[in-house]
């Protein structure tokens, strides 16, 4: 064991079993980009891309060793995403989903908890690991987006546990997924502390979720509404056992809600590039042109620029977890990459020509892909501002400080 910011932490994955896990996470994206097209266009349901991510034991990534995961670190997990994404974005999103929902609690790992936290921990990794349960996050309400401090999904006393009601937007993968994290606010208050997260199971009484319907881009990610009426929640499926830490803990740990979704922008940028490519070798005219070869050397760099600056984030979380540079960090990597796919996108339009967008062009589908996951929290601005506010030398442990 190591010792980080005063906390247990396992080692992380040797050379060896890095290559031999991308290794596998490669064949399982070559397998979705089978399907992602016809995804897509809504000729099958995503079901077969979960299964797949399933059977390919991708769900205990992050789980601890000593729980029988792979301990999978912060940088790993960045590459496992941009991999996936690389064979079918909407499916490397709803999976990260699930490690969103696991993320923190995995970096516990290493420490010594309260009983009901550590109860809580035990559960829920037997879930991934013995049961092979998905999990996902389910914190977004219509108007408010995934801010806590607006959180309007109530939660009160019922019995030995908690009753649920109240609704969410965009929560995926919609019923594929077995269990839903979702943040709620104490019935009766009106202060953002008193948000906590609990754990709702699909199969739970007054669980509801809409039909998918026809997204504009991302289909595969299965995203719907989730309404819970009186939901009745145990009490052994409190997150960490204590209500009240959720805007806690995301201020001061931001990388899960802010940047773990990294990798998948890097792979629609990747994808983008290569498409480009492909459709450039074919024109022979185009690609003999020595503005065109200057314009992709440009995105080329780009591309590079971003992938260093997200994998330089990504290591500092795993080195300084919660430090205010390794906040910094994600925050403006998640700004640089959010921007560079769309960019990318309409360059490649731009070099390509109109034959880009024709479908079944792959870059008739990323530039929309591209396009929507700029939006994802955080979004730009937020960005931003938070690269300002550290800069400028504001306290952003303080929640006051804090867009979330």
């Amino acid at each position: 064991m190591e010792r980080v910011d005063g906390e247990d932490r396992t080692h992380a994955m040797d050379a060896a079993e890095t290559t031999a896990l991308l290794d596998r996470v490669r064949g399982t994206a070559q397998e979705l980009s089978r399907t992602s097209a016809e995804v897509d266009r809504g000729r099958i349901a995503p079901h077969r891309g979960y299964r797949l991510i399933r059977e390919a034991g991708l769900l205990k990534l992050l789980v601890p060793r000593q729980f029988g995961g792979a301990g999978l670190s912060f940088l790993d997990y960045t590459k496992v995403l941009e991999t996936l994404a690389v064979g079918d974005a909407a499916t490397a999103i709803g999976f990260h989903t699930h490690n969103v929902a696991i993320g923190s609690l995995c970096e516990t790992g290493g420490s010594e908890l309260p009983v009901a936290a550590d109860r809580f921990r035990s559960w829920l990794f037997a879930q991934v690991v013995e049961s092979d349960a998905m999990f996902a996050s389910a914190t977004s309400e219509t108007g408010s987006g995934t801010r806590l401090r607006d959180i309007r999904v109530t939660y009160r006393r019922s019995g030995d546990g908690y009753a649920l009601k109240g609704t969410k937007s965009a929560v995926s993968p919609a019923g594929i997924a077995d269990h839903y994290v979702v943040a709620a606010r104490a019935e009766g208050s009106v202060i953002s502390d008193r948000v906590s997260h609990f754990v709702v199971s699909k199969d739970d009484h007054g669980v509801a979720f809409s039909d998918p319907g026809n997204a504009p881009a991302l289909r595969g990610t299965w995203t719907a509404t989730m309404t819970m009426s009186d939901v009745p929640v145990p009490r052994h499926r409190l997150f960490l056992g204590a209500e009240g830490l959720s805007l806690f803990r995301l201020v001061r740990e931001p990388h899960w809600a802010v940047s773990g979704c990294l990798g998948a922008h890097l792979g629609i940028a990747e994808s983008i590039l290569r498409s480009m490519v492909r459709l450039l070798r074919d024109d022979e005219l185009r690609r003999s042109s020595s503005a065109i070869q200057a314009d992709v050397g440009r995105l080329a760099v780009d591309l590079r620029a971003a992938r260093s600056l997200v994998y330089s984030a990504a290591r500092l979380v795993d080195e300084e977890k919660g430090t205010l540079e390794a906040d910094t960090a994600v925050h403006a990597a998640k700004y640089c990459v959010g921007e560079l796919a769309p960019r990318l996108a309409l360059a490649a339009v731009r070099i390509c020509g109109p034959d880009a967008l024709r479908r079944p062009s792959p870059l008739e589908r990323l530039l929309r892909e591209a396009a929507f996951c700029s939006t994802l929290p955080a979004g730009p601005e937020e960005c931003l501002r938070y690269v300002g506010r550290s800069t400028l030398g504001f306290h952003m442990g303080d929640a006051e400080n804090s867009d979330w």
